[in-house]
């Protein structure tokens, strides 16, 4: 990469950073700090956890389509500024209706696709791969950040502080991409990283490519499903101080980040994809099943460790499949469509364990989550494994 290129990449993969890092640093405290808001119920905080998902999965692809006609910086700025304001309306919520709205305006600020379009436009096709694994290592990333710093820094300045500190993120977020971005006059419409909404129709109703999107789709509701109770379960079964949820969550995340590597060097390297995929699901649901009935704090580690090099793996490999899966000319509104299917994953988690919690119970919501992502591998099983083996994995 030439300096602009490489200026460019470092910017947009900072307001990666950035943005999910705001999104994300509530995730681990939410369902215990929501408790005190007027109104709340586990099923109300859990809509507060996944409703962003909704509202991304709704405006991604418009956004990413839209910004063609008026330009990638004023959409994404756009986006950026609805996230400010939703991160205000919840560090200022007394009540969890409030709180939902709040979440709902900052997933509106949908610029993923917007993200990666942009990318596309400040850099040359032969550097493009490079440039996508910079952002996709910057979403990893602050996705672990968040873990680990969200309970200290929830110690710290309470829910109100974490969404003003999203707030400033937003801005962080602004000020790199008026500042630090060159402005491309002319933007160019690529199939492989912008959405059509004329080739939408194919990509859905592809069967290989469907199959990952729902695999997508419940691993992320999965995720926001478990931590609408793992919080709570870490404190109350466990009488595991909040204050101390970050060392677990760094141990944790650390080791699985280790296990991870071996796993997509097999899968990518050693052409053994689909032995990889439906090994880690099928440790994905045991792994999940399992948390909601050990009785020890270390057990319950171990057991969130493999769950999240589970995660970790899907995480890596899943877009990799699609982006091979995808018709000629068409990986960008595939990768749309994978991105939807795992922003509404979320919705879905977030609505669907609140709702379990509150009226069933914790252990339930285990083997719920650990029981649908077995029959999402089943599925997988039957439908994807032939493509997957077609491509040399």
């Amino acid at each position: 990469m030439d300096a602009f290129e490489r200026r460019s990449v470092v910017a947009l993969a900072s307001v990666y950073l950035f943005r999910m890092l705001g999104l994300f640093l509530i995730m681990p405290v939410i369902s215990l700090s929501a408790v005190d808001l007027n109104g709340s119920s586990a099923a109300l905080i859990g809509t507060a956890i996944g409703i962003y998902g909704l509202t991304q999965a709704l405006f991604q692809i418009p956004m990413g389509m839209l910004s063609d006609k008026v330009g990638r910086k004023r959409i994404i700025v756009i986006g950026l500024i609805l996230f400010a304001l939703g991160s205000v309306i919840c560090a200022n919520a007394d009540d969890i209706i409030n709180l939902i709205i709040g979440r709902a305006v900052q997933g509106a600020g949908a610029i993923a696709s917007t993200l990666m379009a942009l990318l596309s436009d400040v850099t040359r096709e032969q550097n493009r791969t490079k440039a996508m694994a910079t952002v996709g290592i910057s979403i990893g990333v602050s996705f672990m950040l968040s873990l680990v710093l969200g309970p200290w820094l929830y110690s710290l300045v309470g829910l109100s502080g974490l969404f003003y500190l999203s707030f400033i993120s937003s801005l962080i977020g602004i000020c790199l991409i008026v500042w630090m971005v060159p402005s491309v006059k002319q933007h160019t419409f690529r199939r492989d990283t912008t959405p059509s909404l004329s080739a939408l129709r194919s990509v859905l109703q592809n069967e290989h490519l469907r199959s990952l999107n729902i695999s997508v789709l419940l691993l992320h509701a999965s995720l926001t499903a478990l931590f609408v109770c793992i919080p709570s379960l870490l404190v109350n079964q466990f009488d595991f101080a909040i204050v101390n949820h970050s060392w677990l969550y760094l141990f944790v995340m650390g080791l699985a980040f280790v296990g991870m590597i071996p796993l997509v060097i097999i899968a990518e390297a050693k052409g053994k994809m689909k032995q990889v995929m439906t090994s880690v699901m099928l440790l994905l649901s045991v792994s999940t099943v399992f948390m909601g009935v050990v009785q020890s704090l270390w057990l319950f580690a171990v057991l969130l460790w493999a769950y999240f090099v589970a995660f970790n793996t899907l995480e890596a490999t899943l877009p990799s499949v699609v982006s091979k899966l995808a018709p000629v000319g068409y990986r960008g509104t595939a990768m749309g469509a994978f991105s939807t299917h795992q922003f509404f994953g979320a919705f879905i988690g977030g609505v669907g364990g609140g709702w379990l919690l509150q009226n069933t119970s914790i252990e339930t919501l285990f083997i719920t989550v650990g029981g649908v992502i077995y029959l999402g591998l089943a599925f997988f099983t039957s439908t994807c494994t032939t493509s997957v083996n077609q491509l040399g994995f």
